[in-house]
């Protein structure tokens, strides 16, 4: 298995360094080990960010590690002062063994990649990828349905900016058996570059406009917030409230499926919280603490 440096997009991924990462996340979940003992984790994030700084740094304290961090560093860094991201990467791989990164724009963690001594990880940028989480989604899907390969997953809400569905949608293309349905607003269709990649690699795919319609037949419902920080006000108002979770389309869901969500999730979830502590199919806030520990295998497997 050739060792990647870095990880920028879900396409690096291989079938083989996935179940891999797979594994050694199922067993840091039994027993934790301290093989990141001495080293430095980097944090920048140009973005706001809960789930997956906070991960990101726990996992490496949990692996022994320290961490050093800027939580708004379009803000509070260098960046305030036009400090481009290359010059901030020289700079910070002099303090540290690795980095992850979440910028604003799309190719940022890419051009740090170019100059960067030590592995640096994207953790979102802009309207780009968030390979992270598409390494997380996939774990999820394997520990609550037991396998990847031919399952039907339906993509739901904002798919013209979400990341994340990029990057599970490139990351899913690499199995069999899948097929994608694509739920979203007119305004809001997925790109036609993630719809060519599926073709190329032979994934079924197709787009549909009524949520109740994919619900009965979908192993996975993955839902999405719509951006509205990436959108005109106009685009917003078409595509707000369209596509909702609630108690009463729940009942559509099968047994078996489960519902994902990257979080956090705002109008497009609408379940009380006592369904959501006790029905198995609600499977986002799982979703979020497996990326503890898909992120844990990463940093091991990268900077060990």
């Amino acid at each position: 298995m050739k060792k990647l440096g870095f990880l920028i997009e879900s396409q690096q991924l291989t079938k083989e360094l996935i179940f891999f990462l797979f594994e050694q996340a199922d067993s840091l979940r039994v027993r934790e080990r301290h093989s990141l003992n001495g080293k430095v984790l980097a944090t920048l994030f140009y973005e706001p960010s809960t789930r997956t700084r906070l991960s990101f740094e726990s996992a490496m304290l949990k692996m022994g590690g320290s961490v050093i961090s800027t939580e708004n560093a379009k803000e509070f860094s260098s960046a305030v002062k036009g400090e481009s991201i290359e010059d901030t990467t020289r700079i910070v791989c002099g303090y540290a063994d690795g980095m992850v990164i979440r910028h604003y724009e799309e190719g940022a963690s890419k051009r740090a990649s170019t100059v960067a001594t030590k592995p640096v990880i994207n953790a979102g940028d802009g309207r780009g990828q968030h390979p992270t989480q598409a390494l997380l989604d996939a774990y999820t899907i394997y520990r609550e349905i037991g396998r990847i390969e031919n399952i039907t997953v339906a993509m739901v809400g904002d798919l013209s900016n979400g990341r994340t569905i990029r990057s599970l949608s490139y990351l899913l293309g690499k199995f069999n058996g899948i097929k994608l349905i694509f739920v979203s607003p007119e305004n809001l269709k997925v790109g036609q570059d993630i719809k060519d990649y599926l073709t190329r690699h032979h994934v079924e795919w197709k787009e549909e406009t009524t949520l109740e319609n994919v619900l009965p037949v979908a192993d996975i419902i993955y839902m999405t917030r719509i951006q509205k920080e990436r959108m005109t006000i106009e685009d917003y108002e078409k595509a707000k409230g369209k596509y909702i979770i609630n108690s009463k389309n729940l009942a559509l869901v099968r047994n078996e499926a489960r519902v994902l969500h990257p979080l956090p999730h705002v109008e497009e979830i609408d379940i009380p919280i006592e369904i959501e502590k006790s029905d198995p199919r609600i499977a986002y806030f799982r979703q979020a603490e497996n990326g503890l520990y898909a992120r844990m295998a990463l940093l091991e497997y990268l900077m060990k």
